[in-house]
């Protein structure tokens, strides 16, 4: 798929990231590609110096087996942890910072940051020139870009997943004090607000714990000492800075660092909003962790509402705070860097955390290679449970990130709403939410915020609500409607207030959540269409509105729209996200001078659902403390239910829920888990195509010992295997359940005598009906041992195997080749010949950016050939091609080797902005540029020159069986032409003439 970016060339990760970095202006929609105009620092060679995250081949500590001489293996037994305090601890760290060190120099170069324990690698400032020898270095697996990060943005949620009560889960195990006793949730955010109800607890003492306690933590000197259900040993430390004391830890967060190396260096201190300690400025890093293990039983009293008490889903668990998210001025500031990222796994690692929570992602989807995602497989190597979120880029597909198998991809649900309802004068009313109207407020006069807007104000500006915008002798005594969009949204009811407004009709542009946020004056929240009809009443003369308490009830819990979606383009044989837990309008602890003086707000995102299944990890780990991650995930995924429709239906789309709603009431028994570990993983990395070192064979991403069942390409029959533990014994059966296709599970029932026997089982499919080109989406279940263990299906047939690319040459000819039909039907249509204008440039050595060309590929577009000839047959070119969509950038191309001339086809191309690179790293003697042409031909439904016909049109077929097709053109000019042969369901081959 477009985005595998596979590391097979020594300066592959130097060109992508220089390519990815480059921003070009639009182009129009045509087929003639068009030179980009770069910043001139890039298009000079100056500068280009950036700071890189260097990843080197040997293990870190968690991960280490033994191999260096006199020094034994590190890595953790089953249900343990990285020990880092041990000799042959010390002496791997040792040698693993002095290869960093002779790396670094290698290129004279210095690395800033060492990591060692969940990662080995180094951050460095790097030029291009030293990135591209760095990745021809032996032992140096990948150089990246040390991008910035941001924060992922029944009523009661512990209440909603069946926790509490005296029939609730905490009750089963034991009381809140033992759900989650011994173990240690890490949070990696944006610090953590000590002072509030939810963390409140004894100060840490230096008295050892007694048999009767042996959980409780302590000091030893400056250290915080901790034994775990796991029998393992947390040691962290409480790290003083601006406003926050050694003392600001207590028996509940045991432990706070702050990780801004990068950010601290790339921020000057007039545009930081933040605190330089683990303090937490915006609320996120306190709401996250409060979510997740926060005190139980907190009374919440916020706006003069009595919100009753609200609780973590793991109160007995201990918090870790690892602050690598910071808060600036702006946008562009705001977040938190790669580098500073995998220093804070590096350490959690090392503290002996059990769980981690990341609630973060990039504005892309992460690559399963990124330094990131290799230093949590490591964490999960280790032991560690890694929940992180899936992303609020949705709906749109394959908008997620931190989609890697070794982590727990959590999509954001719904819970009960506050229902409330806005009655417009002429009696019409509209259905929302709302936690600030208590009772009937009205009728007030009701305004659109572009009628009361300032003087110097746009419309838009209005429109939105934003700070200084409304004139408050337009807004003085009434209600306004402010659209969502740009700013958070109680800033919008701020503004109202300042207007001196009384209250606010807060009104979605177009159709997303509603949110239950606190608001400065007494606000509902309503969807579109609705919005349009609440604008047009406001405009008129006289209008009124009443802010109702009630409302009509929805259905939940949904998948929140926002909740980014399936599949992923790194993993597309594996289904993403995993599972769906609460995110939208969770009231938790929140930081108060990021929220406007408020101790506790609701806040929506996948960022309040990854901590609600972290807190879940937490109660397992505590009750099966020797569980691997994989094991508690799996026990998680297979005894979900299904999330629901906006009209109370069953949620069936994978890509948005993944296995489904977590329900803590069931994971507790599994019956049967699917266990995977590093050896699973690193095969899982090589049969994606990356080189780890490892030795490790590589596997199909199918066959990954997964809960879950995902085949991005079946053609004709694929069988897939799996291997299941019994944590409850007995005989289960196999059902399943996939339309349109035949599906066999042998053996189709497994006989397990005691808990902890592993079998194995293949599951065939064989496609009937099915249609082609269209995920289908079912379900594989075992049941018995008193339970059943469900695991998601999804399946996307393919229509043909056949050639991307066929070439031949002359005015007239012919070529044939093999077509392997999957549908009974199969009609074959032809496109083009087709020729692009031939534009002539040519690259240096110091072009280290390339040559850039651009072209505007539409959605009905059949197919696309990129061509660069050099001059000299004897000069060596590079490609690189990237797809841009929606401000989102993908690798769909890099060439192996230089050669004289480069071609990429690409039938049935995805719609979007593609820029083609062309590049060198060497010259002919005595020449100081390679020039070369550039040429697009890009085929559409209609124009051309020349005849393009094939043979047969419209075969009798055997799904399965090979059919020869014959490709005859005539009448074809001299040059690069370009046609299209296109099968059912939008498969193809491009024809290459000349």
């Amino acid at each position: 798929m477009a985005r595998k970016i596979r590391q097979t060339h020594a300066y592959g990760a130097a060109i992508v990231a220089a390519a990815l970095a480059i921003t070009a202006s639009p182009v129009p929609a045509s087929a003639t590609p068009v030179p980009v105009s770069l910043p001139s620092s890039l298009a000079s060679g100056a500068g280009g110096t950036g700071r890189y995250i260097v990843t080197l081949a040997d293990k870190p500590l968690a991960t280490y087996e033994g191999g260096v001489a006199g020094i034994a293996g590190t890595k953790p037994g089953k249900g343990r942890k990285v020990d880092v305090g041990t000799t042959n601890a010390k002496r791997y760290r040792s040698h693993l910072k002095d290869k960093q060190t002779k790396v670094a120099r290698s290129v004279g170069a210095e690395a800033i940051g060492s990591y060692s324990v969940a990662s080995n690698g180094f951050t460095a400032e790097l030029t291009p020139a030293q990135v591209m020898k760095l990745m021809a270095t032996g032992g140096v697996v990948s150089v990246v870009p040390d991008r910035l990060y941001k924060a992922t943005n029944d009523r009661n949620s512990v209440d909603f997943l069946g926790l509490s009560g005296d029939k609730g889960v905490w009750s089963t195990l034991g009381g809140t004090a033992n759900a989650g006793k011994g173990v240690v949730i890490g949070v990696i955010d944006t610090g953590i607000w000590p002072e509030s109800a939810s963390f409140t607890a004894p100060a840490l003492g230096t008295t050892p714990p007694t048999a009767a306690d042996p959980y409780r933590p302590y000091l030893q000197g400056t250290t915080t000492v901790m034994q775990k259900a796991d029998g393992t040993t947390f040691t962290g430390t409480c790290q003083t800075g601006e406003e926050f004391a050694a003392t600001a830890c207590n028996e509940k967060v045991i432990s706070a660092r702050y990780f801004g190396d990068a950010w601290l260096r790339a921020v000057p201190p007039a545009q930081r909003k933040d605190y330089v300690s683990p303090r937490d400025a915006q609320g996120h890093g306190t709401h996250t962790a409060g979510t997740a293990a926060g005190n139980t039983a907190v009374p919440v009293t916020e706006r003069g509402v009595d919100f009753g008490e609200i609780s973590g889903v793991a109160p007995g668990a201990k918090v870790a705070v690892y602050k690598a998210l910071w808060q600036g001025t702006t946008d562009n500031t705001t977040g938190g860097h790669a580098s500073d990222i995998v220093a804070a796994i590096d350490q959690a690692v090392a503290d002996g955390v059990d769980v981690i929570n990341y609630s973060v992602g990039g504005a892309n989807e992460s690559s399963p290679n990124d330094p990131t995602e290799r230093a949590f497989l490591n964490a999960a190597a280790a032991g560690i449970f890694v929940s992180a979120s899936a992303g609020n880029s949705g709906p749109g597909a394959s908008t997620m990130d931190n989609t890697a198998p070794w982590q727990t991809t959590v999509a954001a649900s719904t819970v009960a709403p506050y229902p409330a309802s806005v009655e417009l004068g002429n009696g019409v009313r509209f259905n929302g939410t709302s936690t600030t109207v208590a009772a009937a407020f009205g009728p007030k006069p009701l305004v659109t915020s572009r009628a009361a807007k300032a003087a110097t104000a746009s419309d838009a500006d209005a429109d939105n609500c934003m700070a200084g915008t409304l004139d408050p002798a337009q807004v003085a005594g009434k209600v306004v409607v402010c659209l969502r969009g740009i700013i958070a949204r109680p800033e919008k009811s701020a503004e109202v207030a300042r207007a001196g407004g009384v209250g606010m009709v807060l009104a979605n542009p177009t159709d997303q959540d509603l949110s239950g946020d606190l608001h400065s004056v007494p606000t509902v929240h309503i969807n579109s269409p609705d919005t349009q009809a609440v604008l047009e009443y406001a405009a008129t003369a006289g209008a009124q509105v009443t802010l109702l308490p009630t409302g009509a009830s929805m259905p939940y819990p949904q998948v929140a729209a926002f909740s980014s979606r399936g599949p992923s383009l790194h993993n597309a044989d594996l289904l993403k996200p995993d599972i769906a837990a609460p995110g939208v309008a969770i009231l938790a602890a929140v930081a108060p001078p990021g929220a406007q003086g408020k101790d506790f707000d609701f806040y929506s995102g996948t960022s309040m659902a990854a901590p609600h299944i972290a807190g879940l990890a937490a109660l397992y780990l505590a009750k099966y403390p020797d569980w691997s991650p994989a094991e508690v995930k799996s026990a998680m995924m297979t005894t979900t239910f299904a999330t629901r429709t906006a009209t109370g239906q069953p949620n069936t789309d994978v890509f948005a829920q993944g296995a489904g709603h977590v329900d803590p009431t069931r994971m507790l028994n599994p019956g049967l888990v699917y266990d995977a570990s590093e050896q699973d993983w690193l095969g899982y990395l090589e049969g994606l195509g990356y080189k780890t070192g490892s030795g490790v064979a590589p596997i199909q991403g199918t066959d990954l010992n997964y809960p879950s069942i995902a085949i991005a390409e079946l053609f004709g029959t694929r069988t897939v295997t799996r291997k299941v533990t019994a944590v409850t014994p007995g005989v289960y059966h196999a059902k399943i359940d996939l339309p349109g296709f035949k599906v066999k599970v042998s053996p189709s029932t497994l006989k397990f005598k005691k808990a902890g026997e592993t079998k194995e089982f293949t599951v065939t499919f064989e496609l009937k009906t099915a249609p082609a080109g269209v995920s289908t989406t079912g379900s594989l279940t075992w049941t018995g041992g008193g339970t059943a263990v469900r695991s998601p299906i999804v399946v996307t047939p393919q229509s043909a195997v056949a050639p991307t690319e066929v070439r031949g040459t002359g005015a007239a000819g012919s070529v044939s080749f093999e077509v392997t039909p999957a549908l009974k039907k199969f009609p074959i249509k032809t496109y083009g010949m087709v020729s692009g204008p031939q534009i002539p440039d040519a690259v240096g050595v110091e072009d280290i950016w390339g040559r850039p060309f651009q072209a505007t590929v539409s959605p009905d577009t059949k197919a696309v050939e990129f061509t660069a000839l050099a001059d000299d047959p004897q000069a060596g070119l590079l490609l690189l091609v990237i797809r841009d969509t929606n401000g989102l950038q993908e690798l769909v191309h890099i060439s192996s080797t230089m050669m004289a001339e480069q071609r990429f086809a690409m039938p049935a191309p995805a719609p979007g902005v593609y820029t083609f690179l062309i590049l060198t790293f060497e010259v002919l003697p005595g020449t100081t540029k390679t020039p070369f042409t550039a040429q697009v031909n890009m085929v559409t439904g209609n124009g051309g020159v020349g005849n393009l016909a094939v043979s047969p049109k419209n075969p009798k077929v055997t799904p399965g069986t090979p059919l020869t097709v014959t490709a005859n053109w005539s009448g074809v000019p001299a040059g690069r032409h370009t046609g299209y042969i296109e099968y059912p369901n939008g498969a193809g081959t491009v024809v290459s003439i000349n």
